[in-house]
């Protein structure tokens, strides 16, 4: 489990995760601030997250997992509250647009079912193809399995789809994006 020394490792395990992803990047769009702005959001999510017992880490913190639990969000009232602002202000009005509308469709498309919803799985780039990921999946897994909870995530690459059904996740659904991209909805029974 992260603690808040593992927040800078966990935002860079993710900017440099999702700097490139299908779905993340062009949400960027300024390729020369891009990492600035992705890390400010994570940073957010990241440190709003360490309120559950939920963010996993590698012991040397090259891969995170960010959870949420059943019946949680991943930002506190008051956060949710300044989310528009703090955006804007990241990004300008016309990214931030565009990053709302994405999580708008995403949180329509999450299933009413109480479940662990997989918000954020990142390994740092420097440490991809080692199955670091997978393998904080696999351990998370079991620690849902363990409490007899279900598990969901979005799927925003679909280079990955078959991972996560090795790992016992079936497609829900396709949302596809205004810039024509699919993100899959995965859904894993507890138990797998």
């Amino acid at each position: 489990m992260a603690t808040p020394a593992d927040v800078d490792a966990v935002v860079a395990a993710m900017t440099t995760a999702f700097f490139d992803d299908p779905m993340w990047g062009p949400a960027f769009p300024d390729v020369d601030r891009r990492a600035e702005q992705a890390s400010a959001l994570w940073r957010l999510l990241v440190t709003s997250s360490l309120r559950y017992p939920w963010l996993l880490v590698t012991p040397n913190v090259e891969s995170a997992a960010l959870w949420i639990p059943p019946g949680e969000r991943e930002l506190t009232p008051e956060e949710e509250d300044g989310f528009e602002g703090f955006l804007v202000d990241t990004t300008g009005r016309k990214v931030a647009d565009g990053i709302l509308d994405l999580l708008g469709k995403l949180d329509e498309a999450r299933p009413s079912e109480p479940h662990f919803y997989l918000s954020l799985l990142a390994t740092h780039s420097d440490h991809r193809g080692h199955g670091l990921g997978m393998g904080l999946l696999r351990e998370s897994l079991a620690r849902t399995d363990a409490l007899g909870a279900p598990a969901y995530l979005e799927s925003c690459n679909p280079a990955n789809n078959k991972r996560y059904a090795g790992a016992g996740f079936t497609p829900l659904r396709t949302i596809t994006l205004a810039d024509g991209h699919p993100v899959t909805t995965m859904w894993r029974p507890a138990g797998g």
